[in-house]
């Protein structure tokens, strides 16, 4: 059984509801989830004995909340990543851990550098954005059309929040896009960091969004390949996901 760390919780989301959804996904997957829904107990277990997981998600929306349009959430969300618990998180992965960032993720840890190393975009509050809830066509890129993740997959529509024009790494490839504001963005990327695996998946707005068939699959062959490193390494049967 695949060991995850699922650090939950956060404002404007119904983040049980989500990760809960999540945790049913995966768990067909052969995935057992502990969710902790306070970020710094999350961030101490897992500098506590980083071993003990075989995947850490993030499925969560955590940040210092400067601007003043978010002053009522302060007193109750507001968090501030400190640099060791970053550290921990960036250690993690490059020594070969696994790490699969949900939807606002890209929102967490107000864009610390070793957060945005490991996830590959953060939110950039002058101009990110994304468009209420609803329909949306997510489509394979070239690459995605033969990774493990995404081929086989077609174009599908789901109700969701399309994040757009985000701060991306140099390079980044994505596997699926959406259109936003007259242009296709990155919603899945998979890639190597360090000698650890990261999976960001910007889809996930919701228990629905995370059920809807198409991503149920993408969730689950993520989690496959995401601990194919650090589990038994047999060879797996992406046909059957």
């Amino acid at each position: 059984m695949t060991t995850n760390l699922v650090i939950s919780g956060g404002p404007l989301h119904d983040f049980d509801a989500s990760s809960a959804s999540l945790v049913r996904v995966l768990a067909t997957a052969g995935v057992q989830s502990t969710v902790v829904t306070n970020p710094r107990d999350a961030l101490s277990t897992l500098a506590a004995d980083p071993a003990a997981w075989d995947l850490v998600t993030v499925n969560a929306l955590w940040w210092q909340m400067p601007a003043e349009r978010h002053a009522s959430l302060r007193s109750g969300w507001a968090f501030a990543l400190r640099d060791d618990d970053a550290q921990a998180l960036h250690d993690y992965v490059h020594n070969g851990g696994a790490l699969l960032a949900c939807h606002a993720a890209v929102i967490c840890f107000d864009g610390h550098p070793l957060w945005a190393d490991c996830i590959g975009a953060t939110w950039d509050w002058s101009r990110s954005s994304h468009p209420p809830l609803a329909p949306a066509v997510v489509s394979p890129t070239g690459a995605g059309r033969t990774h493990p993740i995404t081929a086989g997959i077609d174009a599908f529509t789901t109700t969701d929040e399309i994040y757009g024009f985000l701060d991306q790494s140099r390079g980044l490839e994505p596997l699926l896009t959406s259109a936003h504001g007259g242009m296709d963005h990155p919603v899945l990327w998979a890639r190597a960091v360090g000698r650890g695996r990261v999976v960001t998946d910007l889809l996930g707005h919701d228990a629905d969004a995370m059920a809807d068939p198409p991503h149920q699959t993408i969730l689950q062959r993520a989690a496959l390949w995401l601990t194919e490193s650090t589990t038994s390494g047999e060879h797996r049967d992406w046909s059957e996901v």
